[in-house]
């Protein structure tokens, strides 16, 4: 629950309101690269390996087909241990690791870059409880009232380089 600043530019100095204290409110999120469909599990302490778990057996409870289910992590140190890996391979569950340094290959990275655009940046909240309603409010609606926005946000359209020469310096 910090301050995020858009853009200020002013020819006197001008006071912001922005929360005090430090409280945390954690959103892990997966999210289904065809039907947009989002699982989410939050906390107000921190992310480890057992949400990640929690997060896998909420997948796998609503897998609809029979149909394989491959998830996409980055590289946190968290969601490559033995207790992740163990829990996927049990669920029947594939996890592919992004290289590092690429949260752009990661769909849900673009939606919370949207949800932090939407309800964070330059906005205040005067309690914790505002903070965490309006973030989840967000996620929420994100299939109805955010969907128009979303759908260009969350496509598997990523740029390819086919023709790339390396040039020299």
């Amino acid at each position: 629950m910090s301050a995020f600043l858009g853009y200020l530019w002013s020819f006197t100095r001008i006071f912001i309101k922005a929360p005090s204290g430090r409280q945390r409110f954690n959103v892990l999120g997966a999210i289904n690269a065809v039907t947009k469909e989002l699982v989410l599990v939050t906390n107000t302490s921190y992310i480890t390996s057992i949400q990640i778990c929690e997060i896998l057996v909420k997948i796998a409870l609503s897998r609809r087909y029979a149909v394989p289910i491959t998830i996409v992590l980055d590289n946190a140190r968290y969601q490559r241990c033995k207790l992740v890996i163990e829990k996927a391979e049990e669920l029947g569950i594939e996890l592919l690791f992004l290289p590092p340094y690429s949260p752009n290959l990661n769909l849900i990275e673009r939606l919370w870059k949207f949800v932090k655009k939407e309800v964070l940046y330059g906005k205040y909240y005067d309690n914790f409880e505002k903070f965490k309603e309006a973030i989840t409010n967000c996620l929420e609606e994100t299939e109805k009232k955010h969907k128009k926005a979303l759908d260009s946000l969350l496509n598997l359209k990523f740029q390819t380089f086919s023709d790339t020469k390396v040039v020299a310096l």
